[in-house]
């Protein structure tokens, strides 16, 4: 067995590396060093986040942070995820990275520590890595996926036509780009639209600068392929026009992925979230095309079938995993 030691991770020193062991351990969604030096740049400083890594001959073979959950913030609760090369397991790397990040936020009074897994093959170890831990499923999220090649999207030509007839605009990120108030009735929509997405949780209002980093200034979104839902002559005090929006993002492999999607409550029922995915599909047509995934949680029972309406095929269950922690003496 190699020696190995700990450190704190260096940055951006280290992203290169730290991309390398999260890419091996996770092949289906693949990152650049580029995008976790934007993401850690996006985070909001308010917030406690702690980073280790692993070095091996001089080689970075293993990543773990545990932080505040900016989605579900309370000061007691920890979010957190760690990845261990492939070829570096089996050697207790794992567990000295989890014990001595579980030792920083526990000296702040932890009570609760959520991760995240899957149900694919390449996720088995780290399951079991969690499950011996006392780590429990507490909730699951479906993934699926559809081929934009395989869906015929003139058929949606009425929903579109009949949602115009209405007065409802969709108009891309793109095109909004010029409004002042844009970020500020997204921001303000977001918040409205996702304290009804059934997550399991209590969700957290992100500070506007926080929120703006890291949703519109994320270099994965496609802002010419997220579109909002727009009515003219309406002026909500915190929305505006705005009734409804639904983000598409690109990973750096080449697919997209959908980030948000959700309507209004007055304006449900209509058909818009679907015309807005409908628009977003198009754009990539356009485009040449490609693959879209999506993350649904099983309560939502009215998005998955409209998902599976327009072609979505489940692939894998994700799972919240939560680890109750007693008090420290």
């Amino acid at each position: 067995m190699t020696p190995f030691t700990l450190r704190d991770l260096r940055k951006p020193q280290d992203y290169a590396a730290v991309a390398d062991v999260l890419n091996a351990s996770q092949p289906s969604w693949p990152l650049t060093p580029e995008l976790l030096q934007t993401w850690e740049e996006a985070r909001d400083p308010a917030l406690f986040n702690t980073q280790l890594v692993a070095e091996q001959d001089g080689r970075v073979v293993a990543v773990g942070a545990l932080g505040h959950d900016d989605f579900a913030f309370e000061d007691w609760r920890y979010f957190g995820s760690l990845a261990v090369h492939p070829d570096a397991r089996g050697q207790g790397i794992g567990t000295a990275l989890y014990d001595a990040l579980l030792r920083r936020v526990r000296e702040r009074g932890a009570r609760e520590v959520r991760t995240m897994s899957s149900d694919e093959a390449v996720d088995a170890p780290g399951r079991a890595f969690l499950e011996k831990r006392g780590y429990v499923a507490a909730w699951e999220r479906y993934e699926s996926r559809l081929d934009t090649a395989g869906v015929d999207l003139a058929r949606f030509d009425g929903l579109l036509a009949s949602l115009a007839a209405e007065g409802v605009e969709l108009r891309s990120l793109s095109e909004l780009k010029d409004d002042p108030q844009r970020d500020r009735w997204l921001w303000e929509l977001d918040w409205e639209l996702f304290q009804d997405v059934p997550m399991g949780m209590t969700l957290t209002k992100r500070p506007l600068d926080a929120w703006v980093r890291q949703e519109l200034e994320d270099p994965t979104l496609a802002p010419e392929l997220s579109f909002v839902a727009v009515r003219p002559g309406q002026a909500d005090p915190l929305t505006g026009p705005y009734v409804g929006y639904s983000t598409l993002g690109r990973n750096p492999s080449g697919f997209y992925y959908i980030g948000m999607t959700g309507v209004k409550r007055g304006e449900r029922g209509k058909g818009v979230a679907k015309a807005l995915k409908v628009a977003a599909m198009r754009g990539l047509n356009a485009a040449g095309g490609g693959e879209i995934r999506t993350f649904n949680d099983p309560p939502n029972v009215a998005m998955i079938g409209m998902n599976e309406a327009l072609g979505f095929k489940r692939t894998s269950t994700r799972y919240r995993y939560e680890l109750q922690l007693e008090a420290t003496p």
